[in-house]
């Protein structure tokens, strides 16, 4: 049998990756760069690793939610990454469906409240 603080931590992990979809696209309202995003959703209490966040981000660019492009206007180079029209379309899907989600989830937690009552 696994240690129990493993499994935990697995699960935790396991749902928070369900999300970090509509996390990241949620905070895209203008371009932003990975370290900058990482650190916009970690004042936001969404700490993503970084190696987590930046094969998402090629993930959706590669899905065509995301565009990107160099700048070279800093002291070094950064990739700027920016919602697609597709990309807000289905964030609008997905903030609809996390509400659902949410919505369900909340009534069948509520009930096990009152069994643990």
């Amino acid at each position: 049998m696994e240690n129990r603080e493993d499994v935990r931590e697995t699960i935790k992990q396991e749902l928070r990756r369900g999300i970090l979809v509509l996390v990241v696209l949620g905070q895209m309202e203008s371009p932003a760069y990975g370290y900058s995003l990482a650190q916009d959703l970690e004042e936001q209490g969404m700490v993503i690793d970084q190696s987590t966040l930046y094969p998402l981000l090629r993930r959706l660019e590669k899905q065509g939610l995301l565009t990107s492009d160099w700048s070279l206007d800093d002291s070094r180079p950064r990739k700027y990454y920016k919602i697609t029209t597709f990309g807000q379309e289905t964030l609008a899907l997905l903030i609809q469906e996390w509400r659902n989600i949410n919505l369900v989830v909340s009534r069948i937690l509520e009930k096990g409240d009152v069994r643990d009552e």
